[in-house]
This record gives structure tokens, C-alpha cells and sequence, in this order.
């Protein structure tokens, strides 16, 4: 139980902006971590599906939605965002597969990742601004089923480099209890979409599913594995796509 606790204190204490109780980074103590990190989606589903409870067509719609797309980065702060904006840069660059590899260390926002996260809020900001308080509910579980793929991601994909944080909590992991935990969240949250909305929690499976495969394929071709920064696109790009896909769905049901 210790050990649970200490895992669970880290994988929040990393991925999002909740104050959590200083634990050592230890071996045992971040052995069960990527069994925890989908829960931070679990947080940042409650409260969006709290924010449209409350107050979807009672304020502003330019404002409600703003708040809605702030949401996931008031929680996490930002670090998926982050990953992001750097392998927009790194991916724009055309540069060789080491080469790459430096942009991404490099804390230095160039032009591509200005573009790319402007391009990406206002994307954001148009499809959150079509969501109904009938489809947020397939989207608020979105927000975990993202990051069970990613956490999948971190214990089965190939890294691109022996250091950085993905690499110390692959290392760290226990790896065939997290994608055991990880695979039986994927079943459980795969089938709440469906009973949701079968017709959009089928979108948004599928979305999900075919943005991993993209991860895959991409990360190994241009960085011969999966870094931080290419776990964080991930996270943003996926639940980009999956509302995406919802909210086309919708509109032509």
C-alpha cells in the first residue's frame, strides 16, 4: 500500500499541477506510477463535465468555451503542451534524426511551435466551441483514454534515448503489471464510451486508436523511439482528434 501511495503521489505530483505530498523518487516508490497517470485525465474529465453541468448556456459562449479549453491545462500545467510546441519544431525542422533529437532539449520556442500552438488553441477553441453537453461526456472520458495510451506507450514503445524522464519511468516501471492495469483500463473505458453513445464513443475510440498508431510509426521513422516531448504531442494531438471527430459526428448524425 505504501508503495501504491508513493506511485500515486508521483504520477500527479509530475503530470499535474495538484499539490501532492514530496516523495523520493525511488525504484519502489515509482514502480506503479504509469498505473496512475490516467487518473489525471479522470480529474480533468470530472471538471469538464462539472463546467458544462453547471454552466453550459447560463454565461458567455465565447467565455464558456475559453474556460473549457483551459481546463486541461490549468490541471496538468501545461506539460503536454510543452512536449508539443517542442516536437512541432523538431518535426519541422527536416533536420537528421539526432538533429532532431537536440530541438527537442532545446528550451528555446522556435517559430514552428509559435505557429503550431496558435494553430492548435484555435482548432481547440472551434471544436470545443460545437461540443454539447450530450457529447461531453464521451469527451470528458477521452481525457483518460488518452493517457492509457500513453502510459501503454511509455512501457512497450522503443525510446529514443537512454535519458530524459519517459526513459526513468520506463525504467522505473514495473512494466508487465502497468500494461496489464493498462490494457484492462483501455477495455473498461472503451466500453463506458460505447454505453455512453455507442455512434460517438465509437468515434472516439477509433480516433484514439488510429492517433497511437500515427505515435507509433512516427516516432520510430524521424527519432528511432518515443521521447517526453513525444509522449506530451501525443496526449494533445489525440484528444484533439477525438473531439474532432465527435463533434463531426454530431453534426452529421
Amino acid at each position: 500500500m505504501k508503495h501504491l501511495l508513493q506511485s500515486f503521489f508521483i504520477a500527479f505530483s509530475m503530470y499535474s499541477k495538484i499539490p501532492m505530498p514530496r516523495t523520493d523518487w525511488t525504484k519502489d516508490a515509482m514502480k506503479y506510477s504509469m498505473c496512475f497517470f490516467p487518473l489525471v485525465g479522470g480529474v480533468i474529465g470530472l471538471l469538464m463535465m462539472a463546467w458544462y453541468t453547471l454552466f453550459y448556456g447560463k454565461i458567455g459562449e465565447l467565455f464558456f468555451t475559453a474556460v473549457a479549453v483551459l481546463i486541461p491545462v490549468l490541471v496538468t500545467g501545461g506539460i503536454h503542451l510543452d512536449g508539443m510546441l517542442d516536437t512541432a519544431d523538431a518535426l519541422s525542422s527536416y533536420k537528421s534524426r539526432e538533429e532532431k533529437l537536440e530541438i527537442l532539449k532545446d528550451s528555446h520556442a522556435g517559430a514552428f511551435a509559435i505557429i503550431v500552438g496558435i494553430c492548435y488553441f484555435v482548432a481547440y477553441f472551434g471544436v470545443y466551441s460545437e461540443v454539447t453537453p450530450e457529447t461531453v461526456p464521451v469527451l470528458s472520458l477521452g481525457f483518460l483514454l488518452s493517457r492509457i495510451y500513453s502510459a501503454l506507450a511509455v512501457v512497450s514503445f522503443p525510446l529514443a534515448k537512454n535519458t530524459g524522464l519517459v526513459h526513468t519511468f520506463s525504467d522505473m516501471s514495473l512494466k508487465k503489471t502497468v500494461r496489464i492495469v493498462m490494457a484492462v483500463g483501455l477495455l473498461v473505458v472503451t466500453a463506458c464510451l460505447l454505453f455512453v453513445d455507442w455512434v460517438y464513443g465509437l468515434g472516439a475510440s477509433v480516433a484514439a486508436a488510429l492517433t497511437f498508431l500515427y505515435y507509433y510509426r512516427m516516432s520510430g521513422k524521424k527519432f528511432g523511439g518515443i521521447t517526453g516531448d513525444l509522449a506530451g504531442f501525443f496526449v494533445q494531438i489525440c484528444e484533439l482528434m477525438m473531439a474532432l471527430v465527435v463533434v463531426v459526428i454530431s453534426m452529421i448524425r
